[in-house]
């Protein structure tokens, strides 16, 4: 009998895997789909020698991870590269705000009015990434955070509004629109609640340990997490799609890297999930380009990440409409362009291009129109460049992942006590109705991203139980 069966090999699973396995468990994964990665894969989606991430690309979160820096995932391949710029913000008039990866390169970069602002914002925290990510990435009502009071100073600002924070800290809409796009990563208004701590994080990560790319693409995380596994002893089946907990091999603990529901399904739990509520989706295109970005702004041609807003209203209301069920008509736009760092992306002289707009859940049209002319504003010629493009709306987005049900890539509104209650109210939030199964995906704590603490925190559940049992 095996120790411990993991069911998805994204990157949540494959911690929880690589930390039971260096325990000295016996841990094997099995993958529905021919490979590993989940939300971090690397296909050549376009045309032949042009490498895609079919979803995340940029990773400040997964840099600054307590538990991937614990790891020696260097030894398996994964080396980050770091851009010029984490992020560019460009306006129409060919200025743009920056995030760079000193504090006051991106308060400059604001404006005389709100440099002081932002450097006040961030002054409290900045230095103390360490302790910081740890009590961010954490299941908040579990033990006591490592910096108290660096905490607490941080909550009182993470759980407000983007919005309001922005309407309350800065005069100008540089600023502003900066923080919103910051917080339009959670996938939710900037007038949500929580929304502030969202970008906040990633403003201090860009300044303590940057936004970057894997050398490879993001198949290089998911590879090196894989070879850490199987050097601890562990083992991964990819095309084995389970349909029941009777599928797999018997085992002390079942681990599942899924949503929610589809963990009901397959361990026989009825209704436990039906509460859960899923978000958003959205609409993502990769580009290959004939040459680089022609963007206006000079500060956009040396960022990997560019967000096209512009204005913290117009970010908004492309949330909302997401949210409420509506088209999109002016989306905000998160792109990344990692070839711009790492020439083993595409052939020589070319690019590859990463953008999404936010869409309806299970929505069924075709943004790749608004979505081009959105680019067209700050970068006129865009067009011009694509040599081939791949267009993934909801379904083929919930096709390529089952986590992300009805394209919804945060397997999870980000909205209401779901914010912080995920998957559902209850002390251990990775255990579930049945003692020798649980959930590690990012529907639990700390949720979205790259970084492997879902899976971090849900192993160390699991080991808990395990020992208790013996």
């Amino acid at each position: 009998m095996l120790d411990v069966v993991v069911v998805g090999a994204g990157p949540n699973g494959l911690t929880a895997a690589a930390e039971l396995a260096r325990r000295g468990l016996a841990v094997e994964v099995f993958e529905a789909a021919d490979g590993i990665g989940g939300g971090a894969r690397t296909e050549e989606l376009t045309l032949p020698g042009f490498r895609h991430d079919p979803c995340s690309a940029v990773h400040p979160l997964g840099v600054g991870s307590p538990a991937f820096r614990a790891m020696p995932l260097a030894r398996h391949g994964l080396e980050w590269l770091h851009p010029e710029l984490p992020l560019a913000h460009p306006f129409p008039d060919g200025t743009a705000a920056i995030l760079a990866r000193s504090v006051g390169e991106t308060a400059s970069s604001l404006g005389a009015r709100d440099a002081g602002a932002y450097r006040r914002l961030l002054a409290p925290f900045h230095g103390r990434w360490d302790t910081l990510a740890a009590d961010f990435l954490r299941t908040q009502w579990l033990g006591l955070p490592r910096d108290p009071v660096t905490w607490a100073r941080f909550g009182l600002n993470a759980v407000q509004p983007a919005a309001l924070i922005a309407a309350t800290r800065f005069r100008d809409e540089k600023a502003r629109a900066l923080l919103a796009g910051l917080a339009a990563h959670a996938i939710a208004p900037t007038t949500g609640l929580a929304t502030g701590g969202i970008a906040l994080i990633f403003a201090l990560a860009a300044h303590e340990v940057g936004w970057p790319v894997p050398r490879g693409g993001s198949q290089a995380i998911s590879d090196a997490l894989g070879g850490l596994l199987r050097e601890f002893g562990g083992a991964v089946h990819t095309g084995f799609e389970v349909k029941r907990l009777d599928d797999l091999p018997p085992a002390r603990a079942y681990v599942f890297d899924t949503s929610p529901t589809a963990l009901a399904r397959i361990a026989g739990l009825g209704n436990a999930y039906r509460g859960y509520r899923y978000g958003a989706s959205v609409f993502k295109i990769d580009y290959a380009l004939d040459g680089p970005v022609p963007w206006t702004a000079p500060e956009a041609g040396r960022a990997g990440t560019v967000h096209i807003g512009p204005t913290s209203s117009e970010i908004n209301a492309a949330l909302r409409a997401a949210v409420e069920g509506r088209d999109p008509s002016v989306p905000f736009l998160i792109t990344a362009q990692p070839s711009l760092i790492d020439p083993s992306r595409a052939p020589e002289g070319k690019h590859v291009f990463w953008a999404y707009g936010h869409v309806p859940s299970g929505w069924t049209g075709d943004a790749t129109d608004v979505i081009e002319r959105q680019i067209e504003r700050f970068a006129p010629g865009f067009r011009d460049r694509v040599l081939a493009r791949a267009v993934a709306g909801p379904r083929e987005l919930a096709a390529r992942n089952a986590n992300y049900v009805d394209g919804d890539t945060a397997c999870g509104a980000f909205a209401g006590l779901q914010t912080v209650l995920r998957p559902k109210l209850a002390r251990v939030p990775y255990a579930t109705a049945h003692p020798a199964v649980f959930l590690c995906s990012s529907a639990t704590p700390p949720g979205p991203g790259v970084h492997g603490m879902s899976g971090h925190h849900a192993a160390r559940a699991v080991w808990r139980r395990l020992r208790t049992d013996a």
